[in-house]
């Protein structure tokens, strides 16, 4: 399998330019965070992920995961790797460093976990899902859960895990049986869950599950749940680690991809229940669960960026060494290597731009966390905590999906021998997959984006990025270079496509919920579509200032024009032809159940 490296000028110039790193290192707290330091991270995030993660993403797909008396061996190498990751203090990045974080913005975090996730996808999501649990505790938590579990937690030393799905309730989770019974001061939890991410594993001593149980005298339906602090191991008093709970894994799942990562059946309270401890009050545990939810669908957006980035990288040394045909109108009878053909650049071209698309909103919507969280004016925060709720279904879904799509056209430059395994091209859509599902299907986050972020607000944060989007347009009329011209009449159509979708689904809404369900999906990704290709026409606007001036990398900003243009002519161009399925697209679904097909 080809080497991994990390795409740090991208990730440096999407950081500095793009998300802006200046903004962010003016808030309080973060005025240490320079571009020498954001450089530094970079590199040494660069280096575990190509020198220890990724050699073991091959091998650990083939090895996989066994589970040997309810104890679940990871691949060979995984445990070392997860030790280098903590002992190098990667786990705390953003957290509070009161518990031993380092306090650094989630915008780096988010840079980090795209090499993780690039370099090996299936080690990555252990740390993931831990991250998760550390935001949920830090936002709801209380002073003893706090103490016992969090610096812990951000060490790494123990892990966390997310607890919701049961058997007979995957995303309808008002069908959640798992029961809780007051203990004294905590409580009793009975019950199954299923798809439970790194479970069980060997890299830590402990692992913290957080766990959504119906409580005890609570209503019928989503709202008579709680949600629970259930450790593998007891904690003392003094910290130290008493006799194992009531809990066990049964099974793993065998899986299309994500070999490396278990996936995990618990049960709980087979010996009388597992010891809980309730998170804030009853009958809010969805609502304490969406903390940790959100900030898992952003860094799943994450893994589309990454496993994409690690596809392009894959298929582009791949088109570089295989020879094979003539060049079209070349004269030479000699074969010349498959990038020279039109149709492999194209695939190529696509592959990169369309990453670079989903790593800028990524790293945009983890900049606009940073400022919701810490900005001292609080109409700031609620503007910029309204934007990151309009975006992380975007990022989650579109980045997914993208990555998906970027992974299958890697099988396809490899031509046959993409579909073999040994070629390595395979694995990367396998493992992308997944990340189009769980943290609620990607139709979930349609749903959630079309409903509760847009109609429901009258589209007014919605209304408000496509004013932002308009504004840049004025800026972009000064420039002379072709390229960036072509994404600025792109845009213009685009954002004209996403506000007569945006007003469509507004006023709808309200007569019609279900005709505005059904063009959910592609209203998603034409904010996300019309959302890379502003931030792309920002990317352009910026390397021809740079040419201009003569303080750019000449051969990264010629590179990154191409991605411009590409986004402009092949994608962007896709708004219009959206925003009408969005707005017709109900005329066939609405029959279909009496098609009588």
């Amino acid at each position: 399998m080809t080497d991994y490296q990390a795409p740090i000028k991208d990730m440096r110039f999407v950081i500095n330019e793009l998300a802006g790193l200046d903004d962010i290192a003016a808030l309080p707290g973060f005025e240490d965070v320079t571009p020498d330091l954001v450089d530094a991270i970079l590199e040494e995030a660069g280096k575990l992920g190509s020198e220890v993660f990724a050699p073991l993403n091959r091998s650990g797909d083939i090895e996989g995961c066994v589970l040997e008396n309810g104890v679940v061996r990871t691949p060979k190498g995984f445990p070392d790797a997860y030790k280098r990751f903590i002992d190098g203090g990667w786990n705390g990045v953003p957290f509070d460093p009161e518990y031993g974080g380092q306090g650094l913005p989630w915008l780096l975090q988010t840079a980090t976990f795209e090499i993780w996730n690039a370099a090996n996808v299936s080690l990555a999501l252990c740390p993931m899902l831990t991250q998760a649990a550390i935001e949920l505790l830090s936002v709801h938590g209380s002073d003893d859960l706090k103490q016992t579990y969090m610096a812990k937690l951000i060490s790494g030393q123990w892990t966390g895990t997310m607890n919701m799905t049961e058997p007979q309730a995957g995303s309808d989770l008002a069908q959640v049986r798992t029961k809780s019974v007051r203990d004294g001061d905590h409580y009793r939890i009975t019950g199954q869950k299923i798809f439970i991410t790194h479970g069980e594993h060997d890299f830590t001593e402990n692992i913290i599950h957080m766990v959504l149980a119906r409580s005890p005298d609570g209503p019928e339906g989503i709202k008579g749940l709680s949600l629970f602090v259930v450790p593998k191991i007891l904690v003392k008093e003094d910290g130290t680690l008493g006799d194992r709970n009531d809990l066990r894994c049964v099974s793993i799942e065998h899986k299309l991809g994500i070999n490396g990562s278990p996936t995990c059946v618990m049960s709980y309270g087979d010996d009388g229940g597992a010891v809980g401890y309730l998170v804030g009050e009853e009958n809010k545990g969805i609502e304490y669960m969406f903390t940790m939810m959100n900030n898992a669908r952003l860094a799943i957006g994450l893994e589309g960026v990454g496993v994409g980035e690690r596809a392009y990288q894959h298929a582009n040394a791949y088109a570089k060494e295989r020879v094979q045909s003539r060049a079209i109108g070349d004269k030479s009878p000699e074969p010349v290597a498959i990038n020279r053909h039109p149709d492999v650049r194209r695939m190529l071209i696509s592959m990169r731009a369309q990453t670079e698309a989903t790593r800028a909103l990524a790293y945009y919507a983890a900049a606009c966390l940073d400022t919701a969280k810490r900005h001292p004016d609080e109409a700031m925060r609620k503007e910029k905590q309204a934007l990151v709720d309009l975006l992380t279904p975007v990022v989650k879904a579109w980045s997914s999906d993208t990555g998906i799509d970027v992974a299958n056209t890697g099988i396809q430059i490899h031509g046959g021998a993409g579909f073999i395994e040994e070629s390595g091209a395979p694995q990367f859509l396998r493992d992308a997959r997944i990340a189009a599902i769980y943290e609620g299907t990607n139709g979930i986050q349609a749903n959630d984006l079309i409903h509760r972020k847009v109609a429901r607000e009258d589209g007014v944060t919605a209304k408000a990025l496509i004013a932002t989007m308009r504004e840049f347009d004025e800026t972009l009329g000064a420039s002379v270079n072709e390229d960036v011209a072509a994404i600025r009449q792109a845009l213009a159509e685009g954002v004209n496509a996403l506000e007569e979708a945006t007003d469509w689904v507004v006023a709808t809404h309200g007569d019609n919920s279900q005709a505005v369900a059904a063009g959910a999906v592609p209203y998603l990704k034409l904010l996300g579509v019309v959302a890379g290709g502003w931030l792309m026409a920002r990317a352009g606007l910026t390397v021809e200032q740079d040419l201009e001036s003569g303080t750019g990398d000449r051969e990264f900003c010629q590179g990154k024009l191409v991605s411009v243009r590409f986004y402009a002519d092949q994608i962007l161009v896709q708004a219009p032809s959206l925003a009408a399925t969005v707005t017709r697209g109900w005329a066939a679904v609405g029959r279909f159940q009496d098609s009588g097909i």
